[in-house]
């Protein structure tokens, strides 16, 4: 076995969402291999609490920030803007960045509608598009998009979620497929519910828990660090002949059946 191929030594990766959650267990796990990490969230105290801890537990490696708010054109310019002043590589985009309003189909409006696409989407798609310049430089480049498992079928997260989730899973098939002559491989992951602080208020509902579990084959909700890891399995050397995929992290719930 190549071990190499298993690790991301003298790669560099730009993280949004980076400050809690999934995001933060990202930036631990692609540390943990050997990457430096470049963590962007728009909440700048939460963000520089999560560098200066990273920084201090990975010493040997590059861990820096930079506060943005990406469904602001501007301030995406700016992020790409820092991320060439840093003159580093960028190896992998982890579209992290995402968000919900959850509402029934009839009490959607129009701005909630708005603000879940441009959040949820086009923050996504106009940040790889951004990279791009930089990714087609490296020489086995990556973007993984954070989905779910809303995106490929009913979950009561609400249908606007569902629709941004979704678009998700088909604008990783396109980009696979447009930037694979490029180098670029690009997929997603999605995951089923995931033990994080957006989701602790409904998973201390006891009742709903067990309604959860119960639609869950391995029978518990994921933590953070397995949906991390399947991110970072995506962008690995070990993965390199696998573009245009949504891989499930889920445990077994979209398999169920009755």
């Amino acid at each position: 076995m190549n071990a190499s191929r298993w690790r991301m030594d003298g790669r560099t990766a730009l993280i949004t969402g980076a400050s809690k959650g999934i995001g933060k267990a990202i930036a631990e796990e692609f540390l943990s291999l050997g990457a430096d990490t470049l963590l962007v969230a728009r909440d700048e105290d939460a963000l520089n609490e999560v560098t200066h801890e990273l920084s201090r537990r990975f010493s040997e490696q590059r861990v820096a920030s930079f506060a943005a708010d990406l469904t602001e054109p501007e301030q995406r310019l700016e992020l790409i803007d820092w991320v060439h002043d840093l003159e580093t590589p960028l190896d992998y985009l982890i579209n992290n960045v995402g968000g919900n309003e959850r509402r029934a189909a009839l009490d959607v409006d129009d701005a909630l509608l708005e603000r879940l696409f441009v959040l949820n989407c086009e923050s996504a798609l106009a940040l790889s598009r951004l990279c791009h310049p930089l990714l087609i430089e490296s020489p086995e480049p990556a973007i993984v998009n954070l989905a779910s498992v809303s995106g490929m079928t009913h979950v009561r997260t609400g249908v606007a979620y569902g629709m941004t989730k979704a678009a998700i899973v088909q604008m990783t098939r396109n980009l696979a497929c447009e930037w694979g002559e490029d180098g670029i491989r690009v997929n997603a992951v999605s995951p089923w519910y995931t033990r994080t602080q957006r989701t602790q208020v409904a998973l201390n509902d006891l009742d709903y828990l067990e309604e959860v579990l119960a639609a869950t084959p391995i029978g518990r909700v994921a933590e953070a660090y397995e949906v991390a890891t399947a991110v970072a399995f995506l962008c690995l050397p070990a993965s390199s002949y696998i573009s245009g995929v949504t891989l499930p992290v889920d445990g077994g719930f979209l398999a169920y059946g009755f």
